[in-house]
C-alpha cells in the first residue's frame, strides 16, 4: 500500500515539474514598444491596434484573432467569440487592424497577431459606453397601481378559501 501510494505521489511530482517548462516556453505579454493601441477601447466603437515596424518580416502574412465575451467585428470579418483575419504586413513590417467592439461588450478582449518570424498579444479593457443623457432611470417594473395589485390578491385568497370550504362540505356530506 505504502509502495503505491509513493510511486503515486512519483509521478505526480514528476507530472508537475515536466509540463512547467510549457507554461514559460510562450510569451504572454509583448513588447509595449511594439504593441499600441491608438484609444481606450469603448462598447461599441472600433479600437486600433498597430504593430510598429519591424515587429514582422516585410509583407509578411500575419494572423489577427479576437477572442471575447460578445460579437466582434475584425475589420469586415464578424466574430462569434474567436474570429481570425488574415493580411499581409507593410513594406516596413508594421502591420494594424481595426476592432469594431460590440455595444453589449464587458470584460477584455484579446487579439493576437501570428506570423512566421513572431506573434504578439494585445488585451483590451472594454470601458462601458456612455448611459446617454435621460434624466434619470428608467422604468424596469410593471406600472399597475398597487390598490389593483393588493385587490386582484385578495380575490385569489378568496377563491383558494372558497375551494377548501366546498371540499370540507363535501366530505361532511358524504360521511353523512
Amino acid at each position: 500500500m505504502f509502495k503505491k501510494s509513493l510511486a503515486t505521489a512519483a509521478l505526480a511530482v514528476i507530472a508537475v515539474f515536466a509540463f512547467a517548462p510549457a507554461a514559460v516556453a510562450a510569451d504572454y505579454v509583448s513588447d509595449p514598444a511594439v504593441v499600441t493601441i491608438t484609444a481606450p477601447p469603448i462598447a461599441g466603437e472600433t479600437a486600433v491596434i498597430a504593430f510598429a515596424a519591424n515587429a514582422f518580416e516585410q509583407s509578411e502574412s500575419v494572423k489577427y484573432t479576437v477572442t471575447g465575451s460578445h460579437a466582434a467585428t475584425l475589420s469586415v470579418v464578424k466574430a462569434a467569440v474567436t474570429q481570425s483575419l488574415t493580411k499581409r504586413a507593410e513594406l516596413d513590417g508594421s502591420s494594424s487592424v481595426k476592432v469594431l467592439i460590440p455595444d453589449e461588450a464587458v470584460g477584455n478582449y484579446t487579439v493576437t497577431a501570428s506570423a512566421a518570424s513572431a506573434t504578439y498579444t494585445a488585451t483590451l479593457d472594454i470601458v462601458a459606453a456612455d448611459a446617454g443623457s435621460g434624466t434619470g432611470l428608467p422604468s424596469t417594473g410593471y406600472n399597475a397601481p398597487v390598490l389593483v395589485i393588493w385587490g386582484a390578491a385578495g380575490i385569489l385568497v378568496l377563491g383558494v378559501a372558497l375551494v377548501v370550504v366546498r371540499i370540507s362540505v363535501r366530505r361532511q356530506q358524504a360521511t353523512a
